[in-house]
């Protein structure tokens, strides 16, 4: 199994607040995107893109953990920060994209991802459909 991240990238240039935070789950879970192709060299690849919202306060890149599990079809993602455990006041987005790979990488039918800190509060899992 392969897993290669292409890009993380701070979208946001100026932080945002969320008006009602009081009323949001912290962490916020990720959205994702997934799909399944086949390359040029004939390698099916599941191309995965997720937009993450983090505390504008922590200033290290979020991360993605490497040797992902499959489990009843579903790729098991964790991307990491570090959180405090304070309501973040300002939020930055962040973009990652990733490709993964594997022999049986046709047999995934979804991704279930999760937002985690380093202390490990995690989010709610964000269940996303393969599209062919």
């Amino acid at each position: 199994m392969a897993l290669n991240v292409i890009q993380t990238t701070q979208i946001n240039q100026t932080p945002f607040v969320i008006s009602q935070s009081k009323e949001v789950n912290y962490p916020i879970a990720p959205l994702v995107s997934a799909k399944l192709f086949t390359s040029a060299s004939g390698l099916e690849t599941l191309k995965i893109r997720a937009t993450l919202y983090i505390d504008s306060a922590d200033t290290e890149l979020p991360w993605v953990e490497q040797d992902p599990k499959v489990i009843d079809n579903s790729l098991q993602l964790y991307f990491d920060y570090n959180y405090k455990e304070e309501t973040p006041v300002s939020l930055n987005v962040w973009y990652i994209e990733l490709d993964f790979t594997s022999p049986t990488v046709g047999e995934i039918t979804s991704t279930t991802s999760f937002l985690k800190d380093i202390d490990p509060e995690t989010s709610r899992g964000t269940v996303t459909v393969i599209t062919p």
